[in-house]
């Protein structure tokens, strides 16, 4: 079963930007849909970006259009979420997350998860 690392969180100021790396140990990324999930202080855990295995699809929450960008390196095992004009309404702890069947996107529907990374956007 493959295992999702996060890193790359931080604290930025709003308006900055962030690039949050997934890193897989164990079995490789590449054969896996990939997702970030995000859960904000109080809230439950939400969908914020997908992508197929191979990157030819993507997916995003409305909060990430236009700001954010998931992107994968299948030889470097690795997916990517790019974060601009960032707010503080994104703060929180950022998860990746893997599946071999993309469905509604919902949480439920992947079942590989890794520890989280840190985001926090300060005002």
């Amino acid at each position: 079963q493959v295992q999702p690392v996060e890193s790359g969180g931080g604290l930025v100021q709003a308006g900055g930007s962030l690039r949050l790396s997934c890193a897989a140990s164990g079995r490789t990324l590449s054969g896996y849909h990939a997702g970030w999930f995000r859960q904000r202080p109080g809230k439950e855990r939400e969908f914020v970006a997908a992508i197929t295995w191979n990157g030819g699809r993507t997916y995003y929450s409305d909060s990430a259009k236009g700001r954010f960008t998931i992107s994968r390196d299948n030889a470097k095992n690795t997916v990517y979420l790019q974060m601009n004009t960032l707010k503080p309404d994104d703060t929180g702890v950022y998860h990746c997350a893997a599946t071999r069947g993309l469905g509604s996107l919902a949480p439920d529907d992947f079942n590989s998860w890794g520890q989280g990374t840190q985001v926090t956007v300060s005002s």
